[in-house]
């Protein structure tokens, strides 16, 4: 389902047309990392990397095997001074971190064939900022990579495809051969935190 992702220290009112989300059933969610307001739907495709901490947990580095996934895939993608990605100077992929004492995540999106009509709606709170010590948001323009690949005359399947495309390479970047799934109990442990914390109102709307 369409959501809006807001960072762990903002403020709905600030970055989200609340009224027009609540009208569309479009959830709206807090995360723990930090960044800025991001949305989602059915053409966006997530990442997150977890590793053990590094001496420079909050440096982008986590970005370079994203980046030469990307290229392999026919898109030149850069990485930009937010630690976001760019595609022919618009943005593709905005990216948070959480660190805790010894590991760090991190996570992204990619633009693939996300509705930015609804994205840019969903996003615009009308320029107000009603809780002035929240982080705010840093507006930029942005793309699809699918649509990108078309224009290029490049192969521009589906998100599915694209999707096990892009974990396939991933997979082969870290000398990996196939993916692994959760054990049951991790699952439903997921499953707890989303229902006492992820759906809770107090935790959504704290600021």
């Amino acid at each position: 389902d369409p959501s809006v992702i807001i960072g762990s220290n903002q403020a709905v009112v600030n970055e989200v047309d609340m009224d027009w989300c609540i009208e569309r059933e479009i959830r709206i969610i807090r995360r723990i990392s930090g960044g800025g307001a991001v949305y989602h739907d059915q053409g966006n495709l997530n990442y997150s990397l977890l590793y053990d901490k590094t001496d420079a947990p909050l440096s982008g580095r986590f970005l370079e095997p994203v980046v030469a996934v990307l290229k392999v895939l026919s898109v030149p993608a850069e990485a930009g001074r937010r630690k976001d990605l760019w595609l022919n100077g618009k943005k593709i992929s905005g990216t948070a971190s959480h660190v805790s004492l010894q590991r760090e995540l991190h996570h992204g999106t990619l633009l693939y064939d996300t509705n930015l009509e609804m994205l840019q709606r969903a996003l615009n709170a009308g320029n107000r900022r009603l809780i002035k010590k929240a982080t705010a948001s840093v507006p930029s323009p942005v793309t699809n990579i699918r649509s990108y690949l078309a224009e290029v005359g490049a192969d521009a399947p589906g998100i599915s495809i694209f999707m096990k495309m892009f974990v396939t390479n991933l997979l082969l970047h870290y000398g990996e051969s196939e993916v692994m799934s959760l054990p049951t109990d991790a699952v439903a442990e997921i499953e707890q935190l989303r229902k006492d914390k992820y759906t809770q109102r107090s935790w959504n709307y704290r600021l």
